[in-house]
């Protein structure tokens, strides 16, 4: 069994979380709970605070949740921490309900970027919030963390602001907002933040800490990984060099590879480009490509190299610039080899040092082990000690009996926020510490019945893989491991997993160990045993896994695998399923109008679910989050994952409301107020042939007007109750069965019709 890959070569790379000398407020302890009152800092014994946590989320004291793992690791360093959950934003007193913080505010929106997390896909304002007790969904603004920074500026003026959270790490340099449909600054521009820092911040965070606690300017405080600030030109010392030489655009070769290699690059002819004539009075100067002159020079140390990207201003103007910085960024991710950014906005500079160095074994036991409360704060709940459905906290509710495992993903999916923020390889705890959580569960925790809700992390069975060489891993630049194929230096042999599910499950007092995390499945296949000890033991009748799609244009854009994939772990699924005498069923998620999906890969998906029986009851609709690859897809209609030219190959982007109906049409094409929509776009597809009631059909001809009758779509004396659309010469109108509409294909168990995502904190 190979080792975890971080562990020989990145622990050599960074200090430990646990070799600082402890700051002197050590002396107080650990605190039940971080205090959010004065009342409670009394009781602790604390005439104020070092650092004082603001947060979008309620404050939960768990593993999963940001505020808590940040607060609890720096109280393990001694200095005594405060939380400010959901403050009312409209004016700064609620900011000062703990007095002046001793070293610094730290600002986060919480586990979700707030946009996300109050808008749908469709723009509109969602009816809840599962990090607020009740659900509410009024309890933070529009951009929190921006919101929260300036508040926290007026409530104590010269106090720096250290930015982190999802929200800063997806918003660091100039991107793409889907909400206004406009390219935004860097995060740290707007908020005015003295330092951002993106990533898994334990260790950003904790050096921060104790260099302020040492009385050192937070302005001089440059050379901290994971972090991003404001400076006005490159300091002494520095080789800057252009982006364009990191990433020359050259000719479109056929897609091989989602990123060439170094020396593929070398290899291609590249030819300079640039927007032919001036540009208009105010608008931006694009940049100019200049081609690789195939000079061998020798390289200036990473440790002390910048790529400049194209400005705020000219990413912002230049769809192709856009999409060309956001190439660079992610060919810049790996902690091994990615060297420093910089952007300019205006006359400042947004630099940004290479990614956080990811957390060893023993550094994600230390950071899990801290002593949470495992529960919501006091606070939140009713005069009886327990919970009411007023201040429930529907995340904490949902993660309250699971068990995060590992951090990271390799998958490298294009739609997916979770690379971008935690990284691509996978930081895994240890077994005992994993087991010892388990028991704490077990012990500790009120209401739990004996069932792990979940054993994983941002994918099930990533536990423990890694590359087989650390030196190789170190100078990798692909976004993905498992794509186009599974990389032939990535371990997959799942029999760490296996062990340890099985002495989980061992354990006095465990009954059932479900596993609730998305499963990527085309490493399954890679570990039959993995399989045939996940069906037969931890399955709770239903698994979700997520092809995404069926069809080759919109997963090549996806960076997902074959829909052959699914079809082999659902034999191996339904094999050892029936083994253990178990009615075992997958729901596999869909996405609907995925940048690179034509109207046609819809219709070819909505037939794939009939003929496999599935009626999704919800859509995942695209949803372009800052910084992601498909988002740049989106908004610029190029593909980042090859070469950017001006030439070279546009994305055939969904956009505007009907289109975007239309695909998530297709994948609910069961349900008749879509009827009308889908019999108009198949007629205009030329595919009319799929209207009718036969088993090769998609839709019907008819369209009901209550539960128990039908309405021909020929007739035109009376209009159905949906809408009604005319059905060609050549396709009669079918008399329909007599009775209800079946909502439910006979063949299926009940309600096998696809869950909605959960948002799991991150």
């Amino acid at each position: 069994m190979n080792a975890p890959a971080d562990v020989s070569f990145f622990a050599r790379a960074a200090k430990p979380l646990t070799s600082y000398r402890k700051h002197w407020a050590a002396r107080f302890g650990a605190a039940p709970f971080l205090p959010m009152s004065r009342a409670e800092m009394d009781r602790l014994g604390w005439d104020s605070c070092d650092i004082v946590i603001v947060t979008g989320d309620a404050y939960v004291d768990h593993p999963s949740f940001g505020m808590a793992v940040i607060g609890r690791t720096l109280e393990a360093q001694g200095f005594r921490v405060g939380i400010i959950a959901q403050p009312d934003w409209h004016s700064a007193d609620p900011f000062q309900a703990l007095g002046r913080p001793n070293l610094f505010f730290g600002v986060t929106a919480g586990n979700m970027d707030s946009m996300i997390n109050r808008y749908t896909a469709d723009r509109k304002i969602r009816s809840d919030d599962a990090y607020t007790p009740g659900g509410a969904a009024d309890r933070r603004p529009d951009r929190a963390a921006i919101v929260y920074s300036q508040r926290c500026r007026e409530a104590f003026k010269d106090v720096p602001i250290v930015l982190g959270g999802i929200e800063g790490s997806l918003r660091r340099i100039a991107h793409y907002d889907y909400w206004s449909d406009k390219v935004r600054r860097c995060i740290a521009v707007d908020a005015k933040c003295d330092i951002l820092l993106y990533g898994n911040a334990e260790r950003a965070i904790v050096e921060i800490a104790h260099r302020l606690a040492a009385r050192e300017p937070l302005h001089e405080v440059t050379d901290v990984r994971g972090t991003a600030f404001i400076r006005r030109s490159t300091p002494e010392g520095w080789f800057e060099i252009d982006s364009t030489s990191v990433d020359t655009p050259g000719r479109v070769e056929d897609h091989v590879h989602p990123y060439r290699t170094p020396s593929e690059q070398a290899r291609d002819q590249g030819s300079a480009c640039s927007r032919e004539g001036a540009a208009p009075d105010g608008a931006a100067v694009p940049m100019v490509f200049v081609p690789n002159p195939g000079t061998k020079l020798r390289p200036p140390p990473r440790e002390r190299t910048v790529i400049r990207l194209p400005s705020y201003e000219q990413v912002r103007g230049d769809p192709v610039l856009y999409a060309h910085a956001n190439r660079v960024l992610h060919l810049e991710t790996n902690p091994g080899n990615a060297r420093a950014l910089v952007q300019a906005h205006g006359d400042r500079d947004v630099w940004l040092n290479p990614p956080p160095v990811p957390l060893t074994t023993a550094e994600m036991d230390h950071v899990f082990g801290l002593p949470y409360a495992r529960s919501p704060h006091p606070a939140y709940a009713d005069a009886n000690g327990g919970h009411d459905g007023a201040t429930k906290i529907p995340a904490w509710e949902m993660i309250r009996f699971s068990v995060n495992i590992m951090r990271g993903c390799f998958g490298g999916c294009t739609f997916c926020s979770i690379t971008e923020h935690e990284g691509r390889i996978i930081q895994s705890r240890s077994e005992d510490s994993v087991i010892r959580e388990i028991e704490d569960i077990r012990d500790k925790v009120r209401g739990f019945t004996g069932v792990v809700s979940d054993l994983g992390g941002p994918t099930a069975n990533m536990y423990r893989l890694g590359c087989r060489s650390p030196e190789i891993e170190a100078a990798c630049r692909k976004p993905s491991c498992v794509y186009p194929g599974i990389c032939q230096n990535l371990t997959t042999d799942h029999g760490a997993l296996v062990h340890l599910y099985r002495r989980a499950r061992s354990l006095k007092g465990i009954k059932k160990i479900l596993i609730g995390s998305g499963l990527r499945y085309d490493l399954a296949i890679r570990s039959p045993e993995y399989v045939k000890e996940l069906a037969q033991h931890h399955v709770g009748g239903y698994l979700k896994i997520a092809p995404e799609h069926t069809e080759t244009g919109p997963l090549t854009k996806m960076m997902k695998p074959g829909i052959a994939n699914y079809d082999k772990f659902k034999a191996l699924f339904a094999k050892y399923s029936a083994e253990a005498g178990k009615d075992q069923y997958l729901i596999p998620y869909f996405i609907a109008a995925h940048p690179g999906t034509s109207d046609e890969d819809m219709m070819n998906l909505a037939l794939w679910l009939k003929r496999n029986g599935f009626r999704a009851d919800q859509v995942q609709t695209f949803y372009p989050s800052p910084m992601a690859s498909a988002t740049a897809m989106y908004h610029t209609g190029r593909n980042p994952l090859r070469k950017v030219t001006r030439s070279s190959e546009e994305v055939d982007i969904v956009r505007g409301e009907r289109r975007r109906r239309l695909h998530k049409a297709f994948l609910r094409y069961h349900d008749p107020n879509n009827w009308p929509l889908l019999r108009e776009a198949l007629k205009s597809m030329g595919r009319a042939d799929l209207i009718g009631s036969g088993k090769h059909h998609l839709v019907p001809a008819y369209q009901p007007i209550t539960a128990g009758g039908y309405q021909s779509a020929r007739r035109k004396n009376s209009t159905p109750a949906v809408g009604r659309a005319a059905v060609p010469a050549a396709q009669p109108a079918v008399k329909p069965p007599k009775g209800r509409i079946l909502t439910q294909h006979t063949g299926l168990p009940p309600r096998v019709t696809g869950a909605p995502r959960p948002r799991k904190p991150r």
